[in-house]
């Protein structure tokens, strides 16, 4: 791991991210959803639809920011130089996740604060804050480098915010509880991290545990893709 290049490649991103006006409009989308939520009033909202908003800023702001600039940088073909550089895989991954983790943090602090963050104030909901982070990062990674074009990308992103960063909205559905479908579904990373509020278990963090190393080895396998396609 090289500091010098790591710093490099944050630099370039960040002056990427400012420029880019897409971009710049994703980390809103939580906040103007915290802030309509507000408005109910004085109500406790409840943990489901809290983890609505967490869900948006992992979703929308994790994902959709590093899906679409790893997507950007395989079209114009940059990554190709990237991957060549003396930069490792690590230094790559690092470099161009200190841009979306910066504006994550303050995306789903300023939400957070806006509807509560108390239920937050916990050390396993920490963790598997952290744990829902890295598999969005991950993921997102993944479906940028897999993408060959900023259009295919938009074709993916949607299906993929809605299956898995507003999957608490399904609870809503009316499902039967005994339901195979809804049972899939509360195995979700997210339902995964709204479970960890009901008891005392640590398995909730052990399956969000196993969706980030599903992640990691899908970014690794579309990483080895477009290093053999250069």
């Amino acid at each position: 791991m090289n500091i010098q290049r790591i710093t490099a490649i944050f630099e370039k991103d960040i002056r990427d991210f400012m420029k880019n006006m897409v971009l710049l409009a994703m980390p809103v989308l939580p906040f103007v959803m915290a802030l309509f939520y507000n408005l109910i009033g004085d109500v406790q909202l409840p943990l489901t639809l809290i983890y609505v908003i967490v869900g948006a800023v992992f979703s929308v702001v994790t994902l959709g920011i590093i899906m679409i600039m790893m997507a950007e940088e395989n079209e114009k073909k940059t990554l190709r130089g990237l991957i060549q550089s003396p930069a490792t895989l690590l230094d790559i991954i690092i470099g161009k996740s200190l841009v979306t983790g910066l504006i994550t943090l303050i995306s789903l602090v300023l939400s957070l604060m806006i509807i509560g963050i108390e239920p937050f104030m916990n050390f396993r909901v920490i963790i598997g804050l952290v744990l829902l982070f890295f598999f969005f990062l991950l993921l997102g990674i993944g479906i940028g480098l897999f993408s060959k074009s900023l259009a295919a990308t938009s074709a993916y992103m949607m299906p993929v915010i809605f299956l898995f960063g507003f999957t608490p909205l399904i609870s809503f559905f009316g499902l039967d509880e005994d339901s195979i479908a809804l049972n899939i579904i509360n195995r979700f990373p997210v339902m995964q991290a709204v479970e960890i509020h009901d008891n005392s278990s640590w398995l909730p963090l052990g399956i969000i545990a196993v969706w980030v190393i599903g992640a990691a080895l899908f970014m690794y396998t579309c990483f080895k893709k477009t290093v053999k396609d250069d």
